[in-house]
């Protein structure tokens, strides 16, 4: 138990220590900010400063929290939503190829309709309620978990899975010890990608449909040509997105991919 315990404290260290990098990264990109607004100034881009002090007078009102709990809820409940059905029926389809074929043309039907089409009709489905946000989300981050999941089973390693079947493992062991493991270094991707996508749709269809959260807001700023707000309301947005990766998508991420450890060259680390 002191082993695991040991084991636990020494990865989350070592997940805490890389972020140098990332602060290295936003250090960098906070430099070609400043260089933009010395180039175009305050009404075109305001300063990082500038911003700053913006977010932080948005945090210090409550009206905030509330907008961007409502946000954050709707694209956090469409997300998991769409990492479950898209997680679980990628893995079922994946094991047919006859499914995968009948699958193909319909993800290229709904990946091929822009979100904001697929907005109209859910105002018109659910009119300005959370299930336009909900639907709308589910349905445009959707295809991409469930495509790259079928893809990733599909393509799995089947020598593993007969060498577990010799030494007796049944079918959902060698799923849980085989199958799932590889996937996820495909799976935890494409999650990624859908979490943005999710908050990105949230916000517009908030925007577009008139329903109250962080969308609104961006819309009074627009009206009230306060760029410096409507930055600081996509930096709450992208705080947000940040809090739910960092604190719950790459830690289940970590403890699927114990295995990658092994494989790498002492001294190197992610």
């Amino acid at each position: 138990m002191a082993d695991l315990v040991l084991d636990r404290i020494g990865r989350l260290g070592r997940f805490l220590w890389s972020g140098w990098v990332g602060v290295a990264g936003m250090a960098v990109f906070c430099a070609i900010w400043q260089q933009g607004h010395e180039a175009y100034g305050d009404f075109i881009l305001p300063s990082p400063i500038a911003t700053a002090h913006a977010t932080l007078e948005l945090v210090r009102a409550p009206e905030t929290w509330r907008l961007a709990w409502a946000t954050s809820s709707r694209a956090v409940e469409g997300f998991f939503l769409v990492a479950i059905l898209g997680g679980a029926m990628g893995l079922a389809v994946g094991y047919s190829a006859a499914a995968m074929r009948l699958a193909r043309p319909l993800l290229t039907i709904i990946m091929g309709v822009p979100p904001i089409a697929w907005i109209v009709l859910a105002m018109i489905w659910f009119g300005s309620t959370s299930g336009t946000v909900l639907a709308t989300v589910v349905v445009a981050c959707f295809p991409l978990v469930f495509a790259t999941v079928a893809e990733a089973t599909a393509t799995r390693d089947r020598a593993l899975e007969d060498m577990a079947r010799a030494f007796g493992a049944g079918p959902l062991q060698r799923l849980s010890t085989i199958v799932i493991r590889s996937v996820a270094g495909q799976y935890f991707p494409a999650l990624a990608i859908s979490l943005g996508s999710a908050f990105k749709v949230a916000v517009m269809a908030e925007l577009l449909a008139n329903i109250n959260g962080i969308g609104i807001a961006l819309a009074m700023a627009r009206s009230n040509l306060d760029v410096a707000q409507s930055i600081a309301w996509i930096v709450l947005t992208v705080a947000a997105i940040f809090i739910v990766e960092y604190g719950l998508v790459q830690p289940i991420r970590a403890e699927l991919e114990r295995w990658r450890d092994a494989a790498r060259p002492w001294g190197v680390k992610r």
